[in-house]
């Protein structure tokens, strides 16, 4: 695996971290700030809307940029973001640092898979991103806690100023250790990559992205006030059960990421199956600790981790360009604007055992948009088995 390919999964691992922080301080972050649990809540929101509305304009800017220097332009932007959220005043700065952060990491997502894809094989590619990919997951099972961790020693500004020492070090990483490449030639331009969304099936392909993710998110986002509010654990339990949930993803990743380059629907399919099980037994058995946990680390295993099968879906679908790449991402983060955001109604109408119930039906929802896929190969297969028959009786 060429070592670019790490050097970008300490990127994305700078990126996520910077995303996930404020699920892992919400309640600090709500003092801090002086607003409620659900107004943080909105700031997972604002960086996703960020993220989905203006990651893909910060990519056609940058498709005529090499790609070592468009990443490090992304890097310098994502800087300045997390800058500005260690020294918010408000939580009107707070917003606009949250909405910075998310074009630049949206950006840098759709970018560096597809640069995953121009060093790579394309029998390999799946692989390749489930190992970029590691910095998501990584970033779930040691950013994220670490995060919480030194937010609740030392206040959550020092969680943001942590995150920026990170990106500082990816950046200088990826001078290091990405290559001077040239622009890709071979896309045929910003028409060419437009001219692919045309296709119908890339359309359905990208809806089955956004409920995986909404499906993971609309519990991920409020694991910290379910796991103290409502199933007991002590604030200082929390990071350590995220460093469990972390794990789970890191294994889940590795295993789809095996699997991705040749059995990518029927992963999603088993992955979408199990999510609703372990979304709704959370649901039902939140006030159990033992249970509870169990569930929880399910969703871990088979909720995000569903990643790389989507992208080899979504790159077979579409194409491997970085437009494409980036409009994936962008409907990824749908998935996560539709799980916190309609979480954070959920937690208003029905406490907070409603986002998990909402993530088990909007699971469903994913799993319905597979039928689609399974009829279509059924039609091919039959079409190839009755192939040999008339050749034989011609």
């Amino acid at each position: 695996m060429p070592r670019a390919v790490y050097v970008l999964a300490l990127g994305i691992f700078a990126m996520v971290t910077s995303e996930f922080v404020v699920a892992g301080l919400m309640p600090q972050m709500a003092r801090g700030l002086d607003v409620t649990v659900p107004q943080i809540g909105y700031l997972i929101t604002a960086f996703a809307v960020a993220m989905a509305a203006g990651g893909p304009f910060l990519t056609v800017a940058l498709m005529r940029v090499p790609p070592r220097t468009a990443l490090l332009t992304l890097f310098a932007v994502f800087l300045a973001g997390n800058v500005l959220a260690a020294t918010a005043r408000d939580y009107a700065m707070m917003l606009a640092a949250r909405i910075v952060t998310g074009v630049a990491s949206q950006a840098f997502f759709g970018l560096g898979i597809s640069l995953c894809a121009r060093l790579t094989r394309p029998e390999v590619r799946g692989r390749a991103v489930a190992v970029a990919l590691n910095g998501l997951m990584l970033g779930t099972l040691l950013g994220l806690p670490l995060s919480t961790l030194v937010g609740e020693r030392f206040g959550w500004r020092a969680a943001f100023w942590a995150v920026t020492l990170i990106t500082v070090a990816a950046a200088a990483a990826t001078l290091a250790g990405v290559p001077r490449l040239a622009r890709a030639e071979d896309s045929g331009g910003l028409r060419a990559e437009l001219g692919v969304f045309r296709r119908r099936r890339l359309w359905l392909v990208l809806s089955t992205s956004t409920l995986v993710i909404g499906a993971t998110f609309s519990a991920f986002s409020y694991l910290n006030p379910i796991l103290t509010e409502v199933t007991g654990f002590s604030p200082g339990a929390v990071p350590v059960l995220l460093i469990a949930y972390g794990a789970a993803t890191v294994a889940g990743n590795h295993v789809v990421g095996r699997l991705a380059d040749r059995h990518a629907v029927p992963v999603l399919a088993l992955g979408l199956l199990l999510n609703t099980v372990f979304l709704s037994g959370f649901a039902l058995l939140a006030g159990l600790p033992v249970p509870a946990v169990v569930c929880m680390l399910g969703v871990g295993l088979v909720g995000v981790t569903m990643n790389p099968a989507m992208v080899t879906r979504v790159q077979r679908a579409g194409n491997a360009g970085p437009l494409v790449n980036t409009v994936h991402s962008s409907f990824i983060t749908l998935g996560v604007i539709l799980g916190s955001s309609l979480g954070a109604v959920a937690i208003d109408a029905r406490g907070l055992r409603a986002p998990l119930w909402l993530g088990a039906v909007m699971a469903v929802a994913g799993l319905a948009t597979l039928l689609p896929e399974f009829t279509r190969r059924r039609a091919l297969g039959d079409r190839a088995a009755r192939q040999p028959l008339q050749r034989s009786v011609g």
